[in-house]
């Protein structure tokens, strides 16, 4: 059975479960998951948390095809998308067959930019990027899921649904280690 190191954000998004504490924002993220790494050694890394969306409604669920940084500009080339492990990826998709497979653009700015993204649609979080390419360069398996809490944009945290998004990965989590497990 594989050892799975959950990731998230805050101690809310980990939804009651043991995991990681990442800190917010792509540097925090990469830094802490890079010392969970050495550490904890763990098998796998699933990356969850809530996220922006244009084109998703709040409370959906999503699965990352890539992690996007969409902060860093050079004149040289430099690595800005980090891709999850395919066999972790499709164990997921198998717990979660009706969650989007989309790209999930990783931020330091909350409202980060507004750009749509295929069909519409944009995922938009801050700490995907730095875990995958943690895990990557470590040679950790990784994976991203997100529950959707807001538009993107949305400046009236009101109107966000984090409770929600909340919950729909809390329900989701079960199945998402149980697959993971095999």
């Amino acid at each position: 059975m594989r050892e799975i190191l959950i990731v998230a954000a805050t101690e809310r998004e980990l939804c009651g479960r043991d995991g990681l504490v990442c800190g917010v924002g792509p540097v925090d993220a990469a830094a802490a998951t890079a010392r969970a790494l050495v550490e904890r050694r763990p098998d796998a890394v699933l990356h969850v948390g809530v996220a922006g969306a244009t084109g998703i409604a709040p409370g959906a669920l999503v699965v990352g095809s890539e992690a996007v940084y969409v902060d860093l500009r050079a004149e040289i080339p430099v690595v800005a998308t980090s891709l999850p492990d395919p066999a972790l990826l499709a164990d997921v998709r198998s717990a979660l067959p009706d969650a989007p497979l989309v790209p999930i653009r990783t931020s330091a700015a909350v409202s980060g930019p507004s750009a749509r993204g295929r069909g519409g649609t944009a995922v938009e979080a801050m700490e995907g990027f730095g875990v995958l390419r943690a895990c990557g360069l470590a040679g950790v398996a990784a994976v991203e899921v997100r529950a959707i809490s807001n538009a993107l944009g949305e400046p009236d945290r009101a109107r966000w649904d984090v409770d929600g998004a909340l919950a729909a990965l809390t329900g989701a989590l079960p199945r998402v280690l149980a697959a993971l497990a095999r």
